[in-house]
C-alpha cells in the first residue's frame, strides 16, 4: 500500500545508536521484502543487515546515518562516512509504502550536503548490484556515473539466488 507524503515535512535527523534495529529492520524491509521498487528478494535471499552492523557504523565516528521520520515512523535512512578523500553512501532505504514520492531523491541531497558541507568532501560513491539497471538509472539521473570498478557480490550481504551476481561502484562528483 502507497501513503502519500509532504515532503514539506520530513524531520531528518542523524540517527542514534538506540534507533540500530529499527534502522536495521527498515533496510531488511526495503531490500529483502515483497513490496516496493528497490526490493531484491527475486535475487538474493537473507537479511541484507543486522543490528550489530548498524551499531557498528553508528560508532564510526567519521561517519553517520542519517533518518527521515514522518508521523513517528521512520521512513527513510541513509549512511554517509568519510573515506580517504570521498564519502561512501550506503544502507540507503525507503519504506516500501513511501517509494515514488520524492522522498528517495530528498535525502540523497541530503546526505551528498552533509558529506559536501560537514565531511569537505567533493566526491561521493556507492556501490549497486550491476543486475539492477534501474536502480543503476535512478543514480545515473542523479549525476551518478560508473566507475568501471565490477566486483563479485560479497557474500555478506545475502545469498544469491542467481549466478554471477555483482556489484559496481558508481561516484559523483561535485
Amino acid at each position: 500500500m502507497k501513503i502519500d507524503i509532504d515532503l514539506t515535512t520530513p524531520q531528518v535527523e542523524k540517527a542514534a545508536l538506540h534507533q540500530a534495529q529499527a534502522i536495521s529492520d527498515l533496510i531488511n524491509l526495503t531490500y529483502r521484502g515483497t513490496g516496493g521498487w528497490t526490493t531484491e528478494a527475486a535475487i538474493i535471499q537473507g537479511d541484507r543487515t543486522n543490528r550489530q552492523e548498524i551499531e557498528k557504523a553508528l560508532n564510526n565516528p567519521h561517519a553517520c546515518f542519517l533518518i527521515a521520520q514522518l508521523s513517528q515512523q521512520l521512513a527513510s535512512c541513509i549512511y554517509v562516512a568519510r573515506e580517504k578523500e570521498h564519502a561512501f553512501i550506503g544502507f540507503f532505504s525507503v519504506h516500501p509504502s513511501l517509494q515514488q514520492q520524492g522522498l528517495g531523491k530528498f535525502m540523497l541531497a541530503q546526505a551528498e550536503a552533509l558529506a559536501y558541507h560537514s565531511l569537505g568532501v567533493q566526491k561521493f560513491v556507492m556501490f549497486v548490484i550491476s543486475q539492477r539497471p534501474e536502480l543503476i538509472a535512478f543514480y545515473h539521473r542523479r549525476g551518478y556515473r560508473s566507475t568501471g570498478r565490477i566486483e563479485a557480490y560479497p557474500s555478506y550481504l545475502g545469498i544469491p539466488k542467481i549466478s554471477d551476481l555483482t556489484i559496481e561502484y558508481l561516484e559523483k562528483v561535485v
